[in-house]
């Protein structure tokens, strides 16, 4: 099929309705990519626009969970300052910018999805330059340096529980500093993690995804550099978070995954170059303890007004809401500060970016070197492990994100005083001394959003996901002398546990003869769906979490972040660190195998099954999800899904917020960069229509392990 955009912009559909550019310069190239996106995700992008807006309760329900997610984006303030970032494009920049956006409006001026009309009462929608910087915001917030913020609430929390400050340094390692507890317990939190109707316990004893890799031409078959990129998130929604779309410019070629909204290739390849990211974790979120009062604030012995900000919220009909922000140089406060008391103020370093994500977006597609690919992707203002191959045989990793500048005593993960110069940031590190490698000795490059602070000159990271899906891929790469394209398919597929390989050292001993033990004892410690040891494990595994933090912090409570939250799915790191230990003050005086005893008898009291029998998703309709019956189509599934937390193919199921989520590879990509080829599967499909045969079309191919092979 051959849509004519413009007269200079012919797009063909190629490969499972992938839309292929053809185009003979790069303004139409991005009024191309615009067309396409409002064409096949037109409901994605107006979605995106509300969310962010916080005008969700305007226009899809009046409902108080509406009202509390129009809160939140109204209180993160993404429109702030975009005309401001605007105007630091130049003009060929900002030209791109408009193509794009002009795409956009001339595909919905051709035919606007039916939703616009029939859900949302639109009678007309269109997409501007702000709207862009928007979402480039959003994209590099939420769920993932939203994280970082989340847990160091939850560790506040914790100090205000009295839990002892020797369990919160063994859980938090050099972390907390010397904090106050006496004011942090003051704080009055706004929301909170754990709500107030779970019940703390807290015993006094004596004492929340990615994989790349890339490897040099002596590790290969071909000579030449190989890359691989899944990054990992929900895919139980449809459509799917990213577009596959491919660009013919003359003769250059530029083949990947975008995402509606933003005009550039996030995993791709060109003739030359490939690039893949992962999130790096980085600590780019920090709070401040203020303290007010008759509606001020205390700065270096001078009290200090507020900047208020009212946003009126509007309901589809029925009171609108008006709400009050009040705001200084640490951000947004959640509190009233006419009422006297101590409040956290807090900030994200990328609440104001925008302008250079965009101008490195736009070179970032044409770079045809690691070096080039380098320079340009790390001065991308959120938090990315950039990886990259060359034709050249390069390899390279990269760093990006805005890394405050804080004194040195602080690691930035708990709140300090606001009331002290000293505390405020003071600018931000340079790319250079991120961290970042060329060419390293052992001819590949790992990252699985896991520690690199290694390779830098500053520590961005402080609460890093584990290690496990790093150190497989590691082992994967040296277990064979010379990789093809095929033993990188296998390798994004494997689902070989390293952490259940730890655990199960001291639990494989302690086991009983019995069915459930016998199982375990003979496991492969694989998580496939017909794994009845992966089942097994995980129950023992979280029965483990009850017996030690359940017994210090109450069990009620450790259900909750089990159960409702991604706090056990982002940093199990810290948690198996008390696990695995053989002495810890979380055992409060217990020995480590009375503890595994405990735990694997409590858990192999349950019945028998099979781990695809409990990890199980469904596509859901981003607007229409579990809104019609099955037999209309909107929803997919369930299906199976393997892999566990510390997979290469990582396959968490969990909820937040109150809504069920996942965390998977949603986006492949593997390139052999001897070949103009490339090999794609993701979860779901080019189109947000229903009807469209390219719906969901691709999802059989990324539960299977069919890659799509693309020719230049």
């Amino acid at each position: 099929m051959k849509y004519i955009a413009t007269d200079e912009v012919i797009i063909d559909r190629i490969n499972g309705g992938i839309p292929l550019i053809k185009v003979k310069n790069e303004s139409d190239k991005y009024h191309g990519l615009g067309f396409c996106h409002a064409l096949d995700r037109g409901m994605q992008l107006i979605l995106m626009k509300i969310l962010g807006t916080g005008t969700a309760s305007e226009h899809l329900a009046a409902s108080d969970e509406m009202l509390e997610i129009d809160k939140f984006f109204r209180r993160m303030n993404w429109n702030n300052n975009i005309d401001a970032e605007l105007i630091k494009l130049d003009a060929t920049e900002n030209d791109l910018l408009q193509a794009y956006c002009d795409g956009i409006n001339a595909a919905f001026a051709k035919k606007k999805p039916w939703e616009f009309k029939i859900l949302l009462g639109f009678k007309d929608f269109h997409w501007t330059k702000q709207d862009t910087i928007l979402l480039s915001r959003m994209s590099g917030y939420l769920t993932l340096a939203q994280s970082q913020g989340d847990i160091e609430h939850l560790c506040i929390q914790m100090i205000q529980q009295s839990v002892n400050k020797n369990l919160l340094n063994e859980l938090f390692p050099d972390l907390l500093g010397n904090y106050d507890e006496s004011i942090l317990k003051q704080v009055q939190l706004g929301d909170k993690i754990v709500p107030d109707a779970v019940k703390w316990n807290v015993a006094n004893p004596t004492f929340m995804a990615s994989n790349n890799w890339v490897v040099s031409g002596s590790r290969t078959s071909s000579g030449s550099t190989m890359f691989a990129n899944d990054p990992h998130l929900e895919i139980n929604r449809l459509p799917a978070v990213w577009y596959e779309a491919a660009v013919q410019l003359n003769t250059a070629y530029t083949h990947g995954a975008t995402m509606p909204g933003l005009p550039s290739f996030i995993i791709g390849r060109n003739s030359n170059l490939a690039w893949g990211v992962t999130y790096a974790f980085m600590d780019a979120y920090d709070s401040w303890i203020e303290k007010c009062r008759d509606g001020k604030y205390l700065k270096d012995d001078i009290w200090h007004n507020f900047t208020e900000r009212k946003e009126t919220i509007r309901r589809k009909k029925s009171e609108h809401v008006t709400v009050t922000f009040y705001e200084n140089e640490h951000g947004v406060l959640a509190g009233d500060p006419f009422m006297e008391g101590y409040y956290l103020c807090s900030k994200w370093s990328g609440g104001k970016s925008g302008a250079q994500t965009l101008k490195s977006g736009f070179k970032l597609g044409n770079a045809e070197t690691v070096k080039a690919g380098m320079a340009i992707a790390g001065k991308i203002e959120s938090a990315f492990s950039w990886i990259f191959a060359d034709t050249e045989g390069n390899i390279g990793f990269q760093m990006s994100g805005l890394m405050p500048v804080r004194k040195s005593c602080h690691s930035g993960f708990v709140p300090v005083p606001g009331w002290l110069s000293e505390n405020d940031w003071h600018g931000f590190h340079a790319v250079e001394n991120l961290p970042r490698a060329f060419n390293p000795e052992e001819g590949f490059i790992v990252t699985a959003n896991n520690d690199l602070n290694h390779l830098g000159k500053v520590a961005p990271c402080n609460m890093p996901m584990g290690v496990y899906r790093a150190e497989r891929i590691a082992q994967l790469i040296k277990a064979k002398s010379k990789h093809e394209v095929a033993d990188f398919q296998q390798m994004q597929y494997d689902t070989y546990s390293i952490q259940a390989e730890q655990f199960m050292e001291i639990i494989r001993p302690l086991l009983p003869d019995s069915e459930a033990g016998n199982i375990l004892k003979e496991w492969d410690l694989c998580y496939q769906t017909d794994s009845k040891g992966a089942f097994l494990f995980e129950m023992i595994y979280r029965s483990l979490l009850h017996e030690v933090f359940g017994k210090a912090l109450g069990k009620n409570l450790v259900g909750f972040l089990q159960n409702e939250t991604g706090m056990f799915i982002d940093f199990y790191q810290n948690f198996d660190r008390i696990l695995l230990a053989e002495e810890s003050a979380w055992f409060l005086e217990k020995k480590s195998v009375e503890i595994y005893q405990d735990a694997i008898d409590t858990a192999l009291k349950t019945e028998i099954r099979k781990w695809g029998d409990v990890n199980q998703i469904t596509l859901s309709h981003i607007v229409l999800g579990g809104k019609f019956p099955k037999f209309f189509g909107f929803d997919k599934g369930p299906f199976p899904l393997p892999g566990g937390r510390a997979t290469i193919h990582q396959g968490q199921i969990y909820k937040s917020a109150g809504r069920k989520t996942s965390f998977a590879p949603s986006f492949r990509l593997i390139s052999d960069m001897a070949e103009r080829k490339l090999y794609t599967n993701y979860a779901g499909g080019v189109s947000d229509r229903r009807f469209s045969k390219w719906y969901n079309n691709d999802f059989s191919n990324w539960l299977n392990g069919v890659f799509r092979k693309t020719e230049f």
